[in-house]
C-alpha cells in the first residue's frame, strides 16, 4: 500500500520535488492533499495531476480564485487556518512540511495530534519550537523524518552508529555565491548577486540565507532537537560541490558520510520510503568522474551568522524564535533594496542583544518573541 502524504507547500521548489519523486514512486506515495499560498495557476495543475480533493490556499484573493478555478469536488480550505483545516480533514499517515516561516507550526502540530509521521523541510519550525514539537512527537509515537539534505544525511548516518557514542556531526555548507568574495566587498553585494547559488536551485529567502551562511546556522539549532545533541557537538564544514550531504564523527575518530547528486528528490523520497530504500529514476553517482571533493572551514568572522546560531541554540528558549524572526525580516529588507548585505547580520544581532531570554517559553510565549522581533528588526 503506497503512504498517503499531504505537501504543505505544494508549489514551492521542495514541493515540486515531492510531486516529483511520487510520479516516480506511485506504489509507494501516494499524495492526498496540497497546500499553497498563492501561486494558484500551479496549484490547478497540481490538483489535475494528482487528482486531490482538498487543497489549503493561505492567500484570501488566491483561495476566491482557486475556488473559481478547481472542480465543483475538490474542498478549498482558505487562511492559516485552513493549513490546520486541511490536516484534520485528511486521512492521511504523512504530512511533509514545506513552508516556510510560522505558519508551518499550527499544522505540524495538528498533524502529530492526528499521529501523522512528519517529513520536516521547514527548518524554521524545530527552530522556533523544536522543544515543543520534539515532546509532542514523542508522546504520540510519531516519527520526525528530515527532508533538508543535510539533516537527511545525518539521520542515514546516524542509522549506522549501532548505539557507539557520537563526537560530531558535521554539516556540510557549499559556502554560497560569495566564499571567496573579500569581506571588505560584502557591503556592495547586490540582491542579483547573492540570488546566484552556485549548486542549489531554491527560493529567494532561503538562497539569501545561503548566501550569509543563516541557513546553516538555522540548520545547527534543528540538528540540535533532531538529533538531540547539544551545539557543541555540531559543526559546519564547508564543501563547494555539495556531493557529501553531512557526516558524523564517531568517538574512535572514524566518520560516516551520506553523497549523492545535489537533487532534493534524494532526501525527500527516504523521508516517505523510510525505514526501506527503494528503486527510482534518480541518477547515481560516478566516482570515475567526480570533481576532487574540496572541504574548507567556514568564515566565521566574516559571516557571523553561525556564531549567532551557536549563541541562540546554547542559550535556547526563546532566543532561536528571536534570531529566525530578525533575520525573516532583515532578508526582506535586503531583497527590497532597503539595506545592504553586512545589515542582515548586524541586525539579527542588535535585535538578540535587546531580547530578553524567556527559558521553556510556552508556545504562545515563543509567538510573542517572535513578533517582538518582527517588530524590533523593522524598527
Amino acid at each position: 500500500m503506497p503512504r498517503k502524504v499531504l505537501i504543505l507547500g505544494s508549489t514551492g521548489s521542495i514541493g515540486t520535488s515531492a510531486l516529483k519523486v511520487a510520479r516516480d514512486i506511485p506504489d509507494r506515495m501516494e499524495v492526498v492533499g496540497l497546500a499553497a499560498c498563492r501561486s494558484v495557476d500551479t496549484l490547478v495543475a497540481q490538483v489535475a495531476e494528482t487528482g486531490v480533493k482538498m487543497v489549503a490556499v493561505t492567500d484570501a484573493d488566491a483561495a476566491r480564485q482557486a475556488r473559481l478555478l478547481l472542480p465543483a469536488d475538490v474542498t478549498v480550505f482558505d487562511g492559516s487556518q485552513g493549513l490546520v483545516d486541511l490536516v484534520q480533514a485528511s486521512d492521511a499517515d504523512m504530512v511533509i512540511v514545506a513552508i516556510i516561516g510560522v505558519a508551518g507550526l499550527a499544522p505540524t502540530l495538528a498533524a502529530i495530534e492526528k499521529k501523522m509521521h512528519l517529513a520536516i523541510a521547514s527548518k524554521e519550525i524545530l527552530v522556533m519550537a523544536g522543544e515543543s514539537v520534539m515532546t509532542a512527537a514523542k508522546r504520540q509515537g510519531v516519527n520526525v523524518l528530515p527532508v533538508d539534505s543535510e539533516h537527511n544525511a545525518i539521520f542515514q548516518c546516524l542509522e549506522g552508529a549501532n548505539g557507539n557514542a557520537v563526537r560530531r556531526l558535521l554539516v556540510t555548507a557549499s559556502g554560497g555565491p560569495f566564499r571567496k568574495l573579500p569581506a571588505d566587498q560584502l557591503p556592495s553585494v547586490t540582491v542579483a548577486q547573492a540570488l546566484k547559488h552556485p549548486t542549489w536551485t531554491m527560493g529567494r529567502k532561503i538562497t539569501i540565507d545561503s548566501a550569509t551562511l543563516f541557513n546553516k546556522g538555522l540548520e545547527m539549532i534543528e540538528a540540535r532537537w533532531l538529533f538531540d545533541v547539544p551545539m557543541s557537538k555540531i559543526d559546519v564544514v564547508v564543501h563547494p560541490q555539495s556531493i557529501v550531504h553531512s557526516m558524523v564523527e564517531f568517538e574512535d575518530n572514524s566518520v560516516i558520510a551520506q553523497l549523492s547528486h545535489s537533487d532534493m528528490c534524494f532526501p525527500i523520497q527516504y523521508a516517505v520510503t523510510w525505514p526501506q530504500r527503494v528503486t527510482n529514476s534518480l541518477p547515481p553517482l560516478d566516482f570515475a568522474k567526480l570533481a576532487a571533493l574540496h572541504f574548507e572551514a567556514p568564515r566565521t568572522d566574516d559571516f557571523p551568522a553561525l556564531n549567532l546560531a551557536r549563541h541562540a541554540g546554547t542559550v535556547g528558549g526563546s532566543m532561536p524564535a528571536v534570531l529566525n524572526a530578525a533575520n525573516e525580516v532583515a532578508v526582506e529588507a535586503f531583497l527590497n533594496g532597503r539595506t545592504n548585505f553586512p545589515a542582515i547580520w548586524i541586525t539579527v544581532e542588535r535585535v538578540m542583544s535587546a531580547h530578553t531570554l524567556v527559558e521553556h517559553p510556552t508556545l504562545s510565549e515563543l509567538i510573542e518573541a517572535d513578533a517582538w522581533a518582527r517588530a524590533e528588526a523593522g524598527r
